[in-house]
């Protein structure tokens, strides 16, 4: 779970008595974190600013506002450190690539294209993604350096040998290049009772906890006892109360599939959120404006297609051109959804029949449209209208999500956010009929991972993909 917020020890408030809850405040951001929130961006400004000195080209009015603008859908910038290979090459590649389709998107609708130097700007394309990885590989050696300093190195141990308690254990142990040490799990139980991976040791008991730490100079002690061991945490951290060892509590809240987990303070009452929804503040201003701007921007470029489509549509079989079916938004509220009618039927009630391979129902026509996704387009206007978003959990009709949520674990938490015209499931192959629970409960999975690693970059990744999808997916019909 991240945490956004740690306990500041004893500290109190003016206005806090004597049994106050102790407050919360708010973890300073790492440096490597810092560094990696501008990295990107500014690479990609000053590559820009470099590129027009280079090719001798003004700095006018047009290249102000992309500077703008691409500092807009690129701060913050994604932590990288410590990730190499061919996956941080994908990775910053396909970051790059997303940005630079909305930007070409928005110099074709605008005619601003026309201003720049194509030399320059191919240059200057090519060359901020060669820089970024440079730099980041050379800012992840120097991290990697730093934390195996001897005076850097935290060695670690974890309280219950619990899922939970593996679950750190491998975390630490990925983070060894980085200065974290596992030196073993403590725990009441004996090991034959426990299901401890042979390469975790298994170091004592809970009360010889605190000689321990004090034998070996441990850094970090990882508490993941379950919540129903309450009167056993309150004596070990009594326990440890004049350890100098930083103590992180890592509760196992029973499976719950988190989204978005954080732990915050209000008015001095901490408060762990387990499911809440990524677009809140200045993620949801700008989500939303995101939104607004790129559907306005697509709407316009493919209003050739939406005549033609129509047109298609209406000469394919009797019928109205658009079919609007009742589907679960944000919330659980009920949505119409606008799509270009492909079939002979309009299916909008309590019995919803999901479209299969062959389906009779469908016009030749209406195969075409759905095939190449030319049927989603009108839902641009419900991104317009705010009831839905360009990416997000794909909307299921009503029908289909009372029978589902009976079914099929945390289904209703992908209604933590908008629908959207497209998905993270989606681009990953689960397009078309979800004819078991199976398919289903993989499509809720990825739409769950969609929320709790929500980022603008990640929005146009998707974006990008579902482009090619149109016209290369062979799982549509």
């Amino acid at each position: 779970m991240k945490t956004t917020s740690t306990l500041a020890g004893q500290d109190r408030r003016p206005d806090q008595g004597e049994g106050a809850q102790p407050a919360f405040a708010a973890r300073p951001a790492t440096v490597p974190a810092m560094v990696a929130s501008v990295l990107e961006p500014a690479v990609a400004a000053l590559g820009l600013l470099v590129a027009h000195g280079v090719f001798h080209q003004p700095f006018g009015g047009p290249s102000k506002a992309l500077l703008v603008l691409l500092l807009v859908l690129m701060f913050p910038g994604v932590d990288r450190f410590g990730r190499s290979g061919i996956g941080l090459i994908i990775d910053i590649g396909l970051s790059w690539a997303g940005t630079l389709i909305v930007l070409l998107l928005l110099g074709y609708a605008t005619d601003a294209l026309q201003e720049f130097d194509r030399t320059m700007l191919m240059a200057w394309g090519i060359g901020v993604p060669l820089v970024q990885w440079a730099l980041v590989w050379t800012g992840s050696t120097l991290v990697q350096h730093h934390a195996t300093l001897p005076n850097n190195q935290r060695t670690a141990v974890v309280v219950g040998a619990n899922r939970m308690g593996v679950r750190v254990a491998h975390m630490l142990q990925t983070r060894h290049g980085r200065g974290r040490e596992l030196l073993g799990f403590f725990d009441d139980r004996s090991r034959d009772r426990l299901e401890l991976p042979d390469n975790m040791a298994l170091v004592g008991k809970l009360e010889s906890l605190p000689a321990f730490i004090d034998a070996n100079s441990v850094k970090d002690v990882y508490i993941t006892l379950s919540l129903t061991s309450q009167p056993r945490i309150l004596k070990l951290l009594e326990a440890l109360e004049n350890s100098t060892a930083e103590l992180h509590y890592v509760p196992d809240v029973f499976g719950v599939s988190i989204i978005q987990g954080r732990l915050a303070d209000i008015d001095g009452v901490p408060v762990v959120s387990l499911r809440v929804t990524p677009f809140t503040g200045v993620n949801g201003l700008l989500k939303r404006i995101s939104d607004l701007v790129l559907a306005s921007l697509i709407l316009i470029l493919i209003s050739p297609v939406l005549l033609a489509v129509a047109i298609g549509v209406k000469r394919s079989s009797p019928g109205p051109v658009l079919f609007k079916q009742r589907r679960t938004g944000l919330d659980g509220e009920v949505i119409e959804v606008f799509k270009f009618r492909s079939m002979t039927v309009q299916d909008n009630g309590d019995d919803v029949k999901q479209a299969i391979r062959g389906d009779q129902r469908i016009t030749p026509f209406g195969a075409f449209i759905r095939r190449t996704s030319l049927d989603e387009l009108p839902q641009f206007i419900n991104v317009l209208q705010g009831r839905m978003s360009i990416v997000g959990p794909r909307p299921h009709a009503v029908a289909h999500n009372e029978q589902y949520r009976k079914i099929v674990r945390a289904y209703m938490a992908r209604h933590k956010v908008k629908p959207g015209i497209t998905g993270w499931a989606q681009v990953n192959g689960l397009r078309g009929e979800t004819d078991t629970v199976e398919k289903m409960a993989r499509r809720v999975e990825y739409d769950l991972e969609y929320l709790r690693n929500w980022s603008l970059g990640m929005d146009l990744l998707i974006i990008a993909r579902t482009a090619k999808l149109m016209f290369f997916d062979r799982n549509a019909y």
